[in-house]
């Protein structure tokens, strides 16, 4: 990842150009790949549930939570990709609404549009990728906990390749993912840097600029450093708390202040379109989109959760500790997916009443114009206090970056350590500086160099490693479902 940052400041245009040229392979080649592999995680999900492996406790029958319910929800939902809802939740609809897929047959702007609009949100923000987090995490949680193994995303793989997962094999994948989520965190990073300096050009005129972004992405990294580094049950768990509130409050004001009417009746809609078409969307069989329009958005979404999830898995298994299988999967993906599909309702649902209802379209002349980080700021001048909410949406923006970076960089630093344990869980704080630099740089030149596409594109490179990951891990979960001296073992 130095090496990578080191070239693009050095052959910027070189590099860029090799980077657009693996992206766009990885696109069009794995595809199909990234797709059923979600898929794959919402079924084994299913499986899981239901089976009788949805009983046991994680880190034994004696085990008593680490968390209680409500803080081991707001970490979760923190840690994940509440930072992404902030940034996309208004932006992406109206993509959908006035770009849809031409295959789909139906005209821009028009109620069929609208309808596909929101029934992409929930794909994007609900239950795919919350599988992808849940599927990984909890196989770390029993197999660090309850089969005692390294803190080590080889760990991950001890159900399907024994002590041979271990050595120079964990070792391996560790930096391999490690490479992903540094890529994923970079482009998350990114979009809040570009959110908070939208908001601040809203709110007090500052010009946008690279140093301006550059201070933005300095301060993130310097508090969620800071955070990391006092553990998880101080500056994590007391910032994932108010987070979590906040996010209520903004939501409910939006909801009542904007068109709750028509946020509900918009979001039932694409929730009854969601459900129809969830199997052939999630495999790209029956009436499949265009290939270019999947690989900018789907494809793009689930090669980014997969370059998060590996890393993630090691803080989210971690906090699971005392909860049984069912209720971390509830915790994970149930209550999680819930806010999701009502954040979305509500962020997506108002965005597309106040562009659908005036001819001009002012919110996608805005995203146009002035880029997908004005369009929340657009909604808010709709609004009484208009000052007041940017200011607290801003505020929001940037306590969200600092707190789902400070758990990951928090994971990355222990799977740089020796000696981590269920006893002693955090690593030196001088390894959270140095991930916290590099995580920082890397976000700060692909904004610069490359905007909103180079987010992307780092997003897809860092999925491609992860993707073989999740597919290894599937057999994992069947192998650990199916064989018994397994499951005794984790009992």
């Amino acid at each position: 990842m130095l090496i990578s940052t080191v070239l693009s400041l050095t052959h910027k245009d070189t590099f860029f150009q090799y980077v657009e040229a693996v992206n766009t392979w990885i696109l069009e080649t794995f595809g199909q790949v990234f797709s059923w592999t979600s898929f794959l995680c919402v079924l084994m999900i299913i499986v899981i549930y239901f089976s009788p492996v949805g009983k046991i406790r994680i880190g034994g029958a004696a085990a008593k939570p680490l968390l209680s319910k409500w803080k081991l929800f707001s970490i979760t939902l923190c840690t994940t990709i509440a930072t992404g809802v902030l940034f996309w939740g208004t932006a992406e609809p109206l993509y959908h609404l006035h770009q849809p897929p031409s295959s789909l047959g139906v005209t821009p702007a028009s109620h069929e549009a609208q309808t596909f609009a929101m029934s992409t949100m929930y794909m994007h923000w609900t239950l795919t990728p919350y599988s992808i987090y849940t599927i990984m995490a909890l196989l770390f949680a029993l197999s660090y906990y309850n089969l005692k193994r390294p803190f080590s995303l080889g760990t991950l793989l001890y159900p399907l390749f024994g002590k041979y997962s271990q050595g120079w094999v964990g070792s391996g994948i560790d930096v391999i993912c490690l490479f992903a989520l540094v890529a994923g965190m970079a482009a998350s990073l990114g979009s809040g840097v570009l959110s908070i300096s939208g908001g601040l050009n809203e709110v007090f005129g500052l010009h946008k600029s690279m140093w301006l972004n550059a201070g933005i992405a300095l301060a993130i990294v310097v508090f969620f450093t800071i955070s990391a580094g006092s553990g998880l049950m101080k500056g994590i768990r007391i910032l994932s708390d108010y987070n979590a509130r906040a996010f209520f409050v903004l939501s409910a004001l939006v909801f009542f202040l904007v068109a709750p009417w028509e946020s509900l009746v918009i979001g039932a809609e694409g929730f009854a379109d969601y459900v129809k078409n969830f199997f052939s969307r999630s495999t790209q069989l029956g009436q499949p989109l265009d290939a270019s329009w999947s690989q900018s958005w789907t494809t793009f979404y689930w090669a980014n959760w997969m370059a998060w999830a590996p890393v993630s898995s090691l803080f989210l298994g971690r906090i699971g500790y005392g909860y049984t299988v069912r209720q971390f999967i509830h915790f994970n993906l149930l209550l999680t997916s819930l806010f999701g599909a009502v954040w979305m309702m509500i962020f997506g649902g108002a965005t597309l009443h106040i562009d659908g209802s005036v001819a001009e379209h002012p919110l996608f002349y805005s995203l146009q114009n002035f880029g997908p980080e004005s369009i929340i700021y657009q909604i808010f001048n709709k609004l009484p206090l208009s000052s007041l909410l940017s200011f607290f949406f801003l505020l929001l923006v940037f306590l969200s970056m600092v707190t789902a970076s400070d758990s990951n960089t928090s994971a990355m630093s222990g799977m740089s350590s020796t000696g981590i344990t269920p006893e002693n869980s955090e690593a030196p704080f001088y390894i959270k500086v140095a991930w916290g630099v590099i995580i920082g740089v890397v976000s700060w030149v692909m904004i610069t160099y490359a905007g909103i596409d180079g987010i992307k594109m780092i997003s897809t490179i860092g999925g491609l490693p992860a993707l073989f990951l999740f597919i290894a891990i599937l057999f994992a979960w069947g192998k650990l479902l199916v064989q018994g001296n397994l499951k005794e073992e984790l009992e």
